[in-house]
């Protein structure tokens, strides 16, 4: 078994790869940001930052995504144009010469966290990632949870509301509020202005109250959405990461203060909410353990 494999973990504005090790070191990563045009261009920035990586010994490749693999690795990314039906390992394989593994996003942060993060040790995690988009990742009993045909935990289409709107047909209802072109969306409303989700982080943080009550309605569309993963999956802990998250309080206190009202009472007692303390890194790091679970058995 070779002792490192490549991933690659790709989102909606920013690709990261790394070298990683069966023991879960990462020694070596590299950034660039994702192609606005999607398409081919999108894969060509995976190959270009995997060939920056020292690939001795390295024994397969693994790249997770946001949207849905399939499991011969071709892609649905709906945040990416032209991702269709992107037949992305058949390609990496060509390249590389190497096995390759596509996994959904959620899937590997919420492994992720479970091997290395905050979740070690836990059989009942949950971990939401709020970027672009967002995403559930599931473990229940140890297990991964991924539905029937890989969507267990598409929680952007979460109904949060009682009234459809015609733009949750492409987004989800709870993506719609809660994901950053969301809340930069409600923002442009409020301030009559173009902004996006980081600046209104940035003046609530400021004591604007405009923006705090921006974040603060997210965060009670949030919590509607924890009680619900609460009253169903009833888990140990919840871990939030991704851009948004970093709103920290602001988006969060918000959503328990929701979670706490709503969800089943015995449940929302023992569950734990908590911020990604690895950040980035939990996607690379999920991707990378199940590579090696894929192709060399567990260790």
């Amino acid at each position: 078994m070779g002792r490192f494999v490549l991933v690659a973990d790709l989102g909606g504005t920013k690709i990261a790869a790394a070298r990683v090790e069966s023991t879960g070191r990462i020694t070596h990563r590299a950034f660039v940001r994702t192609p606005p045009e999607g398409g081919m261009a999108v894969v060509e920035a995976v190959t270009d930052l995997f060939h920056r990586l020292p690939a001795k010994d390295a024994s397969a490749l693994s790249i997770d995504v946001p949207g849905l693999a399939y499991p011969g690795g071709v892609v649905w990314a709906p945040n990416i144009p032209g991702w269709e039906q992107m037949p992305l390992a058949k390609i990496l394989h060509r390249r590389f010469h190497l096995p390759v593994l596509v996994e959904s996003d959620r899937n590997a942060f919420v492994t992720g966290e479970a091997w290395q993060g905050c979740a070690k040790g836990c059989l009942d995690v949950v971990s939401i990632t709020i970027g672009t988009g967002i995403g559930a990742g599931i473990i229940s009993g140890g297990r991964l949870l991924r539905g029937s045909n890989e969507l267990a935990g598409c929680l952007g289409w979460m109904a949060v509301r009682d009234r459809f709107l015609p733009f949750y047909k492409t987004a989800g209802c709870l993506e719609a509020h809660v994901a950053g072109p969301g809340i930069a969306r409600a923002a442009q409303r409020v301030f009559h202005r173009d902004m996006d989700a980081r600046e209104v982080v940035n003046l609530a943080r400021k004591g604007d109250l405009r923006a705090k009550e921006v974040l603060a309605q997210a965060g009670c569309y949030l919590g509607l959405a924890l009680a619900n993963l609460v009253d169903i999956l009833n888990p140990q802990i919840i871990v939030i990461s991704g851009g948004v998250a970093a709103a920290g309080q602001l988006l969060l206190a918000p959503a328990q203060e929701t979670m706490r009202r709503w969800a089943q009472p015995l449940a929302v007692r023992q569950v734990r909410i908590t911020r990604s303390h690895l950040g980035g890194r939990a996607g690379l790091l999920g991707a990378a353990k199940l590579c090696f679970a894929r192709f060399h058995g567990p260790r």
